[in-house]
């Protein structure tokens, strides 16, 4: 029986890899995003959106982080900043070499999840812990 998931089309792990590793990259350097990765070891991130995605692209449960929701819950994400990081991700993927058709599948896979993670207003966020701060960075000018 042929496996017809999305992540077998796009070349499996390795292309998920290759795009994390440009899109933190980039995250990490954005005068904006990079606020909300400050004492986040970038590989483990990619590590564990790789492992996210291919759960969510029919590779299979190995993801063991927690939920969208619960992980973000103390982190003002906006419209704006979802859109800018979709934004990103798009172009990382698209420079990886992966198609149009597919980067559009793996975006709508990706923003499945925004309702979990936009809040209307900074009172929308929680603390996960009695030690959390809320995460609220203004847009750089």
């Amino acid at each position: 029986m042929e496996d017809n998931t999305l992540l077998q089309e796009l070349g499996g792990k390795p292309v998920l890899e290759k795009v994390h590793k440009l899109f933190y990259d980039k995250l990490y350097e954005h005068p904006w995003l990079k606020n909300f990765f400050l004492h986040i070891d970038q590989k483990l991130i990619e590590n564990q959106q790789t492992d996210f995605m291919i759960a969510n692209m029919g590779g299979g449960k190995i993801y063991s982080g927690g939920m969208p929701k619960n992980v973000h819950r103390h982190m003002y994400i906006s419209e704006e900043l979802f859109d800018l990081r979709t934004r990103i991700l798009r172009e990382s993927i698209l420079a990886c070499g992966v198609s149009e058709d597919m980067a559009d599948r793996w975006i709508r896979i990706d923003s499945a999840f925004k309702h979990s993670l936009v809040k209307k207003k900074v009172d929308d966020c929680e603390k996960r812990f009695f030690t959390d701060t809320i995460m609220n960075f203004p847009k750089p000018s």
